[in-house]
């Protein structure tokens, strides 16, 4: 086949995957969604994905960008059916590679460069990316952070955003274009451009620094502040986080991107956060928000439930972490994932092995969590992990002494150890769903997983669900990054329902209270895109005729 040959010529044979069994690793989501496609290719430089986007414009074939394919909304892997052309899919995880600018203020990451490589780096300078938390772990991509607007657990820095980036678009008349807009003289041609940038060939005065376009999220702490607003304060699809490559969900193909980087606080500290009221936690969050002069680093919830259901079924996950460290993971991820691929085709073996051994493995292991922690599960159903810096600590603890002499519940300061033993627990807490359903398999229990940004003036945040709807749910899981009310909500559904026709009463839940969903993975393939994504992506490639009403999924375009 003629693509097939030319994408081999650009590659190489052993980058271009024909075979169904072995490019499934690709055609398959992190969590659900599957499809086929043409081919997956995976370029090892800026030059070889700019030769394949020829091809594609050459062929007229459909694209979908992959990176580390963790995203929970299927919009990285191929759908079942829907598409009038080939479909080819393209990793970029080869073209890895990070360069540090301006003292190391800025950094420029290419479309293989993961968030915790990018974080790793940055410690040996003293600098903080713009998450720490999450995905990162699992390989995630900062360029795919940035196609989505992902991340903004890190409430002072909002979600991941940047005006300066190389990229490709399809242009009015159908050619393909290449636009830098990274702010650095690179030459002329694409060819220049990617060579000089790949090689690092520019000098300090190539360098532009222009006010009118920034590598970071603008004015969002005058945003998480405003309590009384009506609107979330963030979601993926707002027109404030949509801009070229920002928010473009790979309609745009970027092969770099230029960010911000933050100085790392002398200090930090994790004030551990207990109570049996949602409404405490809520005077709580609107006194810091709006009366705080340091601006605390995150605020993460969990639920009870969410505490024990993690505790039982992420117990080997948190202690790979506390004594591995978060270094292994990728490769653990990867590995995990092939050795299930193959253990497929042997009858002997059951779906999830893995996971199913790990799972009866852990309960010959010690309770891994702190006894303070313990402590405030028996006696409080809420708890807020609250983390503060430098000079924000005594401003913290000298308020959160006063607040609990007259409202109900209580506080710990962590040591460095259940710091980071309470941040690991919160996050394997997003695994569980996954884990229960695969130990689960004879019980047949579908999972719900949904994340909604709910408005920064909802007073009763904590969902409180009608007799027909709650009866159907085995388990309610409640974590998700508090002070700026972006809520993970998980539901492991009893045996027999189904889940999607579950989601269709729940996301009716959503809309009577103003809320916005999905607020941190995109719309994918498994919800309506709102109106302002749509005009994002017409305005981006104007050949393309988006349909709203199937997600990411359109028959007529050429990324997708």
């Amino acid at each position: 086949m003629t693509v097939i040959n030319d994408l081999e010529n650009i590659v190489g044979n052993r980058y271009v995957i024909t075979s169904k069994e072995k490019s499934l690793q690709y055609r398959e989501g992190y969590r659900s969604g599957r499809g086929d496609a043409l081919a997956v290719v995976r370029p090892g430089s800026l030059l070889e994905l700019w030769k394949i986007l020829q091809v594609v414009q050459k062929n007229d074939l459909i694209v979908i960008m992959q990176a580390a394919n963790t995203g929970l909304t299927e919009g990285s892997v191929p759908t079942d059916g829907g598409y009038d052309r080939d479909v080819l899919v393209i990793n970029v995880m080869r073209i890895k590679g990070m360069q540090l600018i301006d003292d190391n203020k800025q950094v420029i990451a290419f479309p293989g460069t993961t968030l915790h490589k990018l974080e790793t780096n940055l410690d040996k300078v003293h600098r903080d990316p713009h998450s720490v938390i999450g995905s990162s772990n699992i390989g995630a991509t900062v360029i795919g952070g940035i196609n989505n607007n992902s991340g903004g657990a890190l409430i002072q820095r909002g979600p991941a955003y940047t005006e300066l980036a190389l990229y490709a678009q399809i242009t009015a008349d159908g050619q393909l274009k290449l636009v830098n807009h990274l702010g650095i003289e690179l030459g002329s041609t694409p060819e220049e451009i990617l060579t000089n940038l790949e090689n690092h060939n520019y000098s300090a005065k190539d360098v532009q620094y222009d006010p009118d376009r920034v590598g970071h999220n603008r004015n969002y702490e005058e945003r998480v502040r405003n309590v009384t607003s009506e609107q979330p304060t963030r979601y993926n699809a707002d027109p404030q986080e949509l801009y070229e490559v920002s928010g473009s969900a790979g309609k745009l193909v970027a092969f770099a991107v230029r960010l911000d980087t933050y100085p790392k606080p002398k200090e930090t500290k994790v004030f551990y956060i207990g109570t049996n009221d949602p409404d405490v936690l809520e005077k709580l969050r609107r006194h810091i928000l709006t009366k705080f002069k340091h601006l605390p680093i995150s605020g993460e919830y969990m639920h009870k439930d969410a505490y024990d259901l993690a505790k039982k079924y992420g117990k080997d996950s948190l202690m790979v972490i506390e004594y591995l460290g978060t270094n292994p993971l990728p490769f653990l991820f990867s590995f995990r994932a092939a050795t299930e691929r193959k253990l497929r085709h042997i009858p002997t073996f059951k779906p999830d092995f893995i996971d199913r051994t790990l799972q009866k493995s852990s309960v010959l292991f010690p309770n891994q969590l702190p006894k303070r922690m313990e402590e405030f599960r028996n006696k409080y159903d809420h708890y807020l992990q609250l983390k503060v810096a430098d000079d924000g600590i005594t401003e913290a603890k000298q308020y959160l002494d006063e607040f609990f002499k007259d409202n109900e519940g209580g506080y710990f300061e962590c040591t460095p150890h259940e710091a980071n033993v309470a941040a690991i627990h919160r996050y394997v807490a997003a695994s569980v769903p996954i884990r229960y359903q695969e130990t689960h398999q004879k019980q047949g229990n579908q999972i719900l997983p949904l994340d909604v940004a709910l408005p920064r003036n909802e007073e009763k945040w904590f969902e409180t669900l009608p007799k027909e709807i709650d009866e159907q749910i085995q388990y309610k899981m409640y974590y998700g990054h508090f002070l700026d009310h972006v809520m993970h909500q998980d539901y492991i559904l009893k045996p027999g329902v189904d889940a999607h026709e579950l989601k269709k009463e729940m996301l009716k839940l959503f809309d009577a209270r103003g809320a916005i969903y999905p607020a941190e993975h995109n719309v994918g393939h498994l919800y309506h895109a709102p109106e302002a994504l749509v005009h994002h992506y017409r305005e981006n490639d104007p050949t393309n005729t988006f349909n709203p009403g199937i997600g990411l999924t359109s028959k007529k375009k050429n990324w997708q």
